[in-house]
């Protein structure tokens, strides 16, 4: 038994070189080159207080930061009190879009809407939200 012992280990440290090499801890990995290819220069806006029955309007902007354009394929707001604009053309490598949502608060109170955001560079939807109070 003590000397299966003494051979597993000695193979596991036969091998662990070999392994240590194949791993490196300074590769980029996938999902930070995903997460870089759209910078947003704010993912959440807290609108603060704003009137009832009066549109309000919200702006979120990002820049491409990889090395091929990004198109916005879809944006969907969370609920039809919402409605939305977008970047049309496809926003060339350092170049800035915007998401747009206009908001019509019809209730007094406190509201979290979302807006989810497909792109050409990743099929999971960016969601972006945005919180306020209505005052009447």
């Amino acid at each position: 038994m003590k000397k299966l012992k003494i051979t597993a280990l000695l193979a596991v440290l036969a091998f662990s070189p070999f392994y240590a090499n194949v791993l490196t801890a300074d590769a980029p990995s996938i999902v930070k080159m995903v997460a870089d290819a759209i910078k947003w220069k704010s993912e959440s806006i807290d609108v603060g207080n704003i009137p009832q029955g009066k549109p309000k309007l919200i702006r979120f902007e990002f820049t491409n930061t990889s090395s091929k354009p990004i198109i916005i394929q879809n944006v969907a707001p969370s609920c039809g009190c919402t409605t939305a604009d977008y970047t049309k053309t496809p926003i060339q490598p350092g170049k800035k879009g915007f998401v747009e949502a206009s908001y019509n608060a019809a209730a007094v109170g406190p509201f979290m809407k979302t807006v989810n955001v497909t792109t050409s560079d990743s099929k999971t939807p960016k969601t972006l939200s945005f919180k306020g109070v209505v005052a009447s």
